[in-house]
């Protein structure tokens, strides 16, 4: 079982790194669900993680107070913002845009509750 939870970390952390150059895809989630997945898989990669100079601080802010950085609420902000507005431009149904206003309304007013750090 801990290999499955090795490689699922894996694809986590990979996701999340590729989240950090591409503005559409989050990078916090997948960080989290990585640091999960090696807790469980590798204590090793778990604890590379938590000490890591770009990851460790919102993994351990996340874990002691549920809280998100100001700065990575503002960038989930613009990403949200970007997402919608190429939506728009390229012609999206107007019933997909609804869908898009409550999924990503809903996500932004849970980011914008938490804590910040």
């Amino acid at each position: 079982m801990r290999i499955i939870w090795l490689i699922l970390g894996l694809i986590a952390l990979g996701l999340g790194c590729f989240g950090v150059v591409l503005p559409l895809l989050p990078t916090v989630p997948f960080i989290l669900l990585a640091a999960f997945c090696f807790a469980k898989g590798s204590n090793r990669l778990h604890g590379w993680l938590l000490t890591h100079p770009l990851f460790g601080k919102m993994i351990q802010d996340w874990r002691q107070t549920g809280a998100i950085s100001t700065n990575a609420k503002k960038m989930a902000t613009i990403s949200i913002a970007l997402v919608f507005a190429i939506s728009v431009i390229t012609g999206v149904k107007p019933l997909i845009l609804t869908i898009q206003v409550a999924v990503l309304g809903c996500v932004l007013v849970f980011i914008w509750t938490r804590p910040a750090a």
